[in-house]
């Protein structure tokens, strides 16, 4: 079993929070030292009350389910004996209204890219089975009810 820790750090600027007209910057800061500036979408709250700079909750989960993804996929590949040279992901999640009409991430679909090097190539019947295997490990993917499809690119 292990622990995982992240601090969400937010202080009300004003001018008036209970008109709701108040910036919902924020910061996230990670255990190994790295701060990321947060915001709530601009497409769910319009600026000056975000930053489209920031990093929003939906992109922060988008990219937790691409990179436990992709460091699944190294470790299954290499295990495989292919050697990865690079993974590129464009991956894009989708919100949807559930049955209750409440918005959430219904599908994440990665779209990774890998170049690979050696003698050993997999082709794409291989492509997919190392991106099933990787699915069925990634601790993320088995902690949502969020739909994961992998869309390889060539």
């Amino acid at each position: 079993m292990s622990r995982h820790t992240a601090t969400v750090r937010w202080k009300n600027q004003g001018p008036d929070f209970l008109s709701r007209r108040y910036s919902r910057e924020h910061t996230l800061h990670f255990d190994g030292g790295a701060t990321i500036p947060g915001s709530p979408s601009p497409q769910i709250v319009p600026a000056p009350w975000s930053n489209p700079a920031g990093i929003d909750p939906e992109e922060l989960f988008i990219a937790s389910v691409s990179s436990c993804h992709m460091l699944w996929f190294l470790h299954v590949a290499c295990d495989a004996g292919f050697c990865a040279e690079s993974y590129d992901d464009a991956a894009e999640g989708i919100m949807t209204k559930n049955e209750h009409g409440a918005l959430w991430v219904s599908q994440i679909t990665l779209r990774p890219r890998i170049t690979w090097s050696g003698e050993k190539h997999p082709d794409s019947a291989e492509i997919e089975h190392l991106h099933h295997l990787a699915h069925e490990q990634c601790f993320i993917a088995s902690s949502i009810k969020t739909d994961v499809m992998v869309h390889s690119r060539t």
